[in-house]
């Protein structure tokens, strides 16, 4: 592996974030908010200082391959977290350097768990920067990079492989940079028009783009304390619900949509089994939740729990009500929901619905060949036949997410005597979703 050319990229990739950090920036300026103001300024130097120095101090013309792109993907997503994390420390919000790099990386990945205990108290531009964070890391910093930076050249089909998400990265186009470029535009293009129906739903400017930045990443960051339950707006709740589910949906279907002119959405197998499971779970909620008499009006019922299914399974994490005092038997609904995400191709985080459609199905023809060890069987999705590759990649993949999951909550039970936080905490974290129980 040659590192040169990979650390002229993290290079260029550094001075993208601090480009970011311009807006925030802007926002601490409008506000009047010195302190803030000041800590992008250093931040935004330094951040560029360093960029500028690996993009420009190293010259080398070496093709990016598959060792490079990896550690172009990694290095990137620490890059960004710990050049993230300098307006936290600068500005006093998070003094403490772990805790910093801690929100920093929560935004960048989407999780949304937070070590901000008085959330309203801080900055309104730390807070912005905070949701932004999380909208450069929904459709992803590496796709973004890819879009801007045409020259990568053959090494960009490397880096869209590894950072788009899903059992098997779809390009769009034969040139990967001009896919990267039709997915950030789709992704402007819904967050253009959420954070005009945030506004005229009732929602400022402010509340309204930093809630749409949390939403079309489903990163689930609030500069409210008590996230969207601070609108008691049926509205606000409604408009974030529906772009929490397109989200959640494969970027490709609707890139069909527009160039082909056709409503292909229903023809799609994983996106019919996304709209059952957000359907049925959600009508499953609203009956318990009347029939333990946790809610009496079943307009409120209905709503507050299908933004919570809706919420839960996309990853986002927002929340307008307090799960963790309806019954027992929904909180479990709600953990394992935890594990399915959205679909592939999405914002969304966790296993993906194509992943367990395909390990579903996997399970099931193992499960037959016991029987008839003869038998010779395909794997379907819709009418496509999926190749025994990546049918071993998802086992595989599944293997290594749930051993993750158990060490994770095995680590976390040292330093919480509580199992149901340690357990659903790994789960919430590894998952990108943010809240746990």
């Amino acid at each position: 592996m040659n590192p040169l050319p990979a650390l002229q990229y993290l290079g260029r990739l550094t001075l993208l974030v601090a480009v970011a950090q311009l807006a925030p920036l802007v926002c601490g300026l409008v506000y009047g908010e010195s302190r803030s103001t000041r800590a992008f300024l250093i931040s935004l130097a330094v951040t560029a200082l360093v960029g500028a120095g690996l993009a420009f101090g190293i010259r080398t013309r070496e093709v990016v391959y598959r060792r490079e792109g990896l550690l172009i993907v990694v290095g990137g997503w620490v890059l960004a977290s710990v050049f993230g994390a300098l307006p936290y420390v600068l500005s006093g919000t998070l003094p403490n350097p772990i805790d910093a790099l801690f929100e920093s990386a929560s935004g960048f990945t989407t999780t949304g768990a937070t070590v901000l205990i008085d959330i309203g108290a801080a900055d309104r531009a730390i807070l912005f920067w905070r949701s932004f964070t999380q909208w450069l890391g929904g459709m992803g910093i590496i796709v973004l990079f890819v879009a801007l930076l045409p020259e990568v050249g053959p090494g960009a089909r490397f880096l869209y492989r590894l950072e788009v998400p899903g059992p098997k990265a779809e390009a769009l186009q034969p040139r990967v940079h001009e896919t990267a470029v039709i997915l950030w535009r789709l992704y402007l293009g819904f967050t253009l028009v959420e954070t005009v129906l945030l506004r005229l739903a009732g929602m400022n400017l402010y509340d309204a783009l930093t809630h749409t930045f949390s939403t079309m990443s489903t990163g689930g960051f609030s500069p409210r304390n008590e996230s969207v339950a601070a609108f008691d707006s049926p509205l606000v709740h409604i408009v974030i619900i529906v772009f929490m589910v397109i989200a959640g949906t494969n970027f490709s279907l609707f890139f069909g949509l527009r160039e082909k002119r056709s409503f292909a959405f229903f023809r799609d197998a994983e996106f019919r089994f996304y709209i059952f499971i957000l359907t049925a779970t959600s009508i499953l909620v609203t009956v318990v939740l009347l029939l333990e008499e946790t809610y009496t009006e079943p307009l409120r019922a209905l709503l507050d729990g299908t933004f919570q299914v809706v919420s839960i399974l996309t990853t986002t994490g927002f929340g307008t009500a307090d799960f963790e005092l309806w019954p027992v038997f929904l909180q479990a609904i709600l953990v394992m929901l935890m594990f399915v995400g959205g679909c592939a191709g999405s914002t969304a985080g966790s296993m993906k619905i194509m992943r367990m459609f395909i390990g579903v199905k996997a399970a099931l023809r193992e499960v037959r060949h016991l029987f008839s060890p003869n038998t010779v069987t395909r794997i379907f999705v819709g009418d496509r036949p999926v190749p025994n590759s990546v049918a071993n990649t998802v086992a595989g993949f599944f293997i290594l997410y749930l051993t993750t999951w158990a060490i994770g909550a095995v680590l976390l039970s040292i330093g919480t005597p509580d199992l149901v936080t340690s357990v659903t905490a790994s789960a919430a974290t590894i998952g990108n979703i943010g809240p746990g129980l």
